[in-house]
């Protein structure tokens, strides 16, 4: 019989937490699962996953518990509910959050699992549902070392590079800073591909030239040929986006930097969601130029 020590919880399978699961159990570890939407965790209790109905259940069994959920507020809700983690869980455990929040939100779940003497670790990803789906992640932690080496295997069985990023917090910064670059790097993208097709460019040259000189990105590779087929079918929604942003926008305000890019781009997918894309993927970039371009290049 297996110890608590020996499970893994898993809180969370939506378009990343699924894929996530499944490549823990691929890699041999038992899991006891815990997802709102029961449904969502057939496919994983058909592999020998064990389903519970409650958070609290999954701390009873387990000695790591990873939640893949939206927000702070989400994990909080998970760890403080009737019948949440809180209520079950142990000494000693560790509870590592993979979801992507802020790092002032990060030390808040810590502080509220010190009290029940709990480890934390923060550990955001990148990577998108392929390196979800493809165990290529890269997964930045934050949280005392002694816990992220506890963790180390389960991070290497989900992905590619893990970076211990430093205390509580380092992680979600880390991610933050990341996904400036991944919003920046959509909306070059995106306007490229709208003055290359108003101009009378061929997609293929487009992405010929793109795909194989300096301007070359993960956002090139996976996102510009959606945005070529109008596939707005979500990787990674226009939602989490725009919150990811809104948290690097306000911890830029805190560190005195100033953000041009970063507002500008926050302000487009905050128009995106007004339009009804907010459940999209982040290629939906393209509407915001669609509804503001001319469609007859020869009109002013």
């Amino acid at each position: 019989m297996q110890s608590s020590s020996d499970r893994v919880g898993f809180i969370g399978l939506g378009i990343m937490g699924l894929p996530m699961a499944l490549n823990l159990i691929k890699n041999g570890h038992s899991l006891v699962i815990y997802n709102r939407t029961r449904s969502k965790a057939a496919s994983l209790q058909a592999l020998g996953a064990k389903v519970v109905e409650s958070p609290r259940e999954v701390a009873k069994e387990c000695g790591i518990t990873i939640s893949v959920l939206t927000d702070a507020v989400d994990v909080e809700q998970v760890l403080t509910e009737k019948d949440g983690y809180l209520s079950g869980c142990k000494e000693g455990e560790i509870f590592v959050d993979m979801g992507t929040n802020s790092p002032r939100g990060a030390k808040r779940l810590e502080s509220i699992l010190a009290a029940k003497g709990v480890g934390f670790l923060d550990a955001p990803v990148t990577g998108g549902q392929r390196g979800a789906q493809d165990g290529t992640l890269t997964i930045m932690v934050g949280g005392k070392e002694t816990d992220f080496e506890r963790a180390r295997a389960l991070f290497e069985h989900m992905g590619k590079k893990v970076v211990y990023a430093g205390p509580t917090g380092s992680g979600q910064l880390l991610k933050l800073c990341n996904q400036v670059v991944v919003a920046l790097d959509m909306l070059a993208c995106t306007e490229a591909f709208m003055i290359a097709r108003k101009a009378g460019v061929s997609d293929t040259k487009l992405f010929e030239v793109l795909s194989n000189g300096a301007a070359n990105s993960f956002t090139v590779q996976n996102l510009l040929p959606k945005i070529m087929k109008n596939d707005l079918e979500p990787g990674f929604k226009v939602a989490h986006l725009k919150k990811d942003l809104s948290y690097a926008a306000d911890l830029a305000k805190e560190v005195g930097v100033p953000v041009l890019g970063t507002s500008t781009v926050l302000q487009l997918y905050t128009a995106l969601t007004e339009m009804g894309y907010g459940e999209k993927g982040t290629q939906a970039l393209k509407k915001v130029y669609d509804a503001l371009s001319t469609r007859d290049k020869t009109t002013g």
